[in-house]
């Protein structure tokens, strides 16, 4: 059987949006409606008729309402294979009626969920199960019965049903069922996840780990073009962020751009001041923090303005006229080296700077302006890294560690001036969004030198200084991990920096501390490594 006739409804919602309408329309084609409590009590207020469920099945709603859908006359008159004789006679034998159409939606509980400081009786409350009874029936069913999930829904229903005599299709039956498996495997993985969240002290890591991303979009193509790809979102996240972010003009956006966008962004999180990152292939060519937004970027954008083109621009303040009048002339910009901007992720944008860029090279019609909402620091410390390997997922706490100086140790004859402290901090933070091995240069709390992602520390040493060039004579140097020898500090020494911060231990410290000591140069260990694989 392809069509269905609609004669017999359920009705049963908790998101009673164009609820009235769509069900009136219904009723005018002749479906008889059974409904329940407040979904009933508003059908009926607004002139629609509707047999109450206590009086279809003869048990009256009991417990608070949590048992009323819970009975043989609902399921069977939703589960009845129609062109099975058992299941036929079934139905005559128990008084069972035909249902061919559910249309519920689930209790609120993610929303419940996100609510500061709810409590867990509240929460428990909000667990749907007649709902998810009800629609996985119909879904199973959906041969014969058209389960509706969703207001977005009705307008296609009712078109359908008014071009087929009050039918419906199975190619609708057959994609609302897939819809309804996708629904309720997401609000079971809420559920058990906000569960193992509140026995966080013996079980951090479930044995389970339920993940329900919802698609964003299908993407033109993966990181190379003979790779096909999508974006999904996590629904569960309210952190400013790629994940959450609004094109607000240019587009759309690529595998590569997600990834690049996300590793600007999280720098410049980072930062209480203004700040600025310039990204290219994951990782900072550039960063700065400065008390105006528009040096900030200046100064990022120093940092190797000719790894700068193409590049992706992360902002922790609203892009305003002045910001996007610098990032199209920046003043130190060689001659040989035109600006060009993929993406530019922010809080927020003054419509004026996104039509002046748009507007004053051809690159910048295809700029991406992807918009975070506003970073208020309360999404620090929460969630979890997760990565895909062949067959497997590796999940970890994401890396907000820091330091103050009471956690950290002077190895070196010399300790850092104020002025170097500021900058090992700043080098530090930055160090940890670099591809390991990093070293990183920086001065006036500005990135001036980035070896990023080598096999050895020294070539990474070696990498940075030649980036850095003379901008490196006094400036100070972050590696995200020890310097298991002495040629490492060697070669940032030569190139001129005053101050190094590293994790310490190995066994090579003596002597990395001695060839430091040999430079003047002071050295801080902070007991904390900063690898990025």
């Amino acid at each position: 059987m392809t069509d269905v006739r609609i004669e017999r409804a359920l009705v049963s919602v908790y998101d009673k949006t164009n609820l009235v309408e769509f069900v009136r329309e219904l009723a005018g084609m002749g479906v008889e409606i059974i409904s329940t409590g407040g979904t009933r009590r508003l059908l009926v207020e607004n002139g629609v008729n509707a047999l109450d469920v206590s009086a279809y099945t003869g048990y009256p709603e009991m417990m608070d309402g949590r048992v009323k859908t819970l009975h043989p006359r609902v399921h069977g008159g939703l589960l009845a294979m129609r062109d099975n004789p058992e299941h036929l006679k079934a139905m005559e034998d128990n008084g069972i009626q035909r249902i061919d159409m559910v249309v519920v939606n689930l209790y609120p509980f993610e929303a419940t969920i996100a609510k500061p400081d709810v409590a867990l009786p509240e929460a428990i409350e909000q667990i749907d199960i007649g709902g998810p009874s009800m629609i996985r029936s119909a879904a199973k069913n959906h041969a014969w019965v058209t389960v509706v999930t969703s207001p977005a829904q009705y307008d296609r229903v009712l078109e359908e049903m008014k071009r087929n005599g009050g039918a419906t299709t199975l190619e609708t039956r057959s994609e609302f069922a897939r819809e309804v498996f996708r629904l309720t495997s997401h609000y079971d993985g809420a559920i058990a996840n906000y569960l193992t969240e509140q026995a966080a002290d013996t079980e951090t890591y479930p044995p389970v780990l339920e993940v329900g991303f919802e698609k964003v979009a299908e993407l033109r193509y993966g990181e190379n073009p003979h790779l096909t790809a999508a974006f999904y979102r996590d629904p569960h996240c309210d952190e400013p962020g790629v994940g959450n972010a609004t094109v607000v003009a240019g587009g759309p956006m690529s595998y590569n751009n997600y990834l690049d966008a996300d590793g600007a962004f999280e720098i410049v999180k980072e930062f209480d001041r203004p700040a600025a990152s310039v990204i290219k292939h994951t990782n900072p060519c550039g960063a700065a923090v400065a008390d105006s937004l528009p040096e900030a970027f200046l100064r990022a954008y120093s940092g190797d303005p000719v790894s700068a083109f193409g590049d992706i621009i992360g902002l922790n303040r609203p892009l305003d006229l002045e910001t996007a009048r610098t990032i199209l002339t920046p003043s130190n910009k060689p001659e040989d080296v035109v600006v060009k901007v993929d993406i530019i992720i922010a809080p927020g944008f003054d419509p004026k700077a996104v039509e002046l860029i748009r507007g004053a090279h051809k690159w910048g019609k295809s700029t991406v302006f992807l918009q975070t909402g506003e970073l208020t620091g309360a999404y620090r410390h929460r969630g979890k890294a997760m990565r895909t390997v062949t067959g497997g997922m590796l999940v970890q706490d994401r890396n907000f560690a820091t330091w103050t100086e009471k956690d950290i140790r002077v190895v070196t004859k010399r300790k850092p001036t104020d002025r170097e402290m500021k900058d090992l901090y700043f080098a530090w933070i930055v160090a940890k969004h670099v591809k390991s091995n990093t070293i990183l240069l920086a001065k006036d709390e500005t990135v001036v030198g980035v070896g990023a992602g080598q096999m050895s520390r020294v070539d990474a040493a070696m990498i940075a200084a030649y980036k850095a060039g003379d901008r490196a004579k006094g400036s100070v140097c972050a590696s995200d991990a020890f310097f298991p020898y002495p040629d490492g500090v060697q070669k940032v020494c030569e190139a001129g920096v005053t101050a190094i911060v590293q994790p310490g231990g190995s066994k090579g410290d003596d002597k990395a501390v001695a060839m430091a000591n040999q430079y003047d140069v002071a050295m801080i260990f902070t007991g904390m490594r900063h690898f990025r694989h």
